[in-house]
């Protein structure tokens, strides 16, 4: 898991059309915690895509950037899952776990 923080590193990650996760976290939000839990717990099982996280108290230009540029309203906790440059699945709060991630893996392959 990787953290990315500036719009040119994730533009690069975008424009390469790899199936990747990216994970928006609150480091102040219990909610967040948990579902921070979750998707690390599914980074390390995983092996088939790239993940990746922000953190949005420090990382808002960032976390702003995504949500302008592919119509998605910021939430977080929220996890996107991107695909041909493009995302294809997205989900927030409690709807974050080890589950729904491999499901949308699996939706998405």
């Amino acid at each position: 898991m990787e953290r990315l923080n500036e719009n040119v590193s994730f533009d690069k990650k975008v424009d390469e059309g790899e199936m990747f996760l990216l994970f928006k976290h609150s480091s102040t939000c219990p909610i967040s915690q948990a579902a921070y839990e979750e998707y690390s717990t599914f980074a390390n099982e995983n092996e088939i895509v790239k993940t990746y996280y922000l953190i949005v108290q420090e990382d808002r230009p960032l976390s702003n950037h995504i949500a302008e540029k592919f119509q998605i309203k910021h939430e977080s906790p929220q996890a996107i899952l991107f695909k041909n440059s493009e995302p294809v699945w997205h989900a927030s709060h409690w709807k974050i776990t080890v589950d729904s991630l491999k499901k949308a893996i699996e939706e998405n392959e």
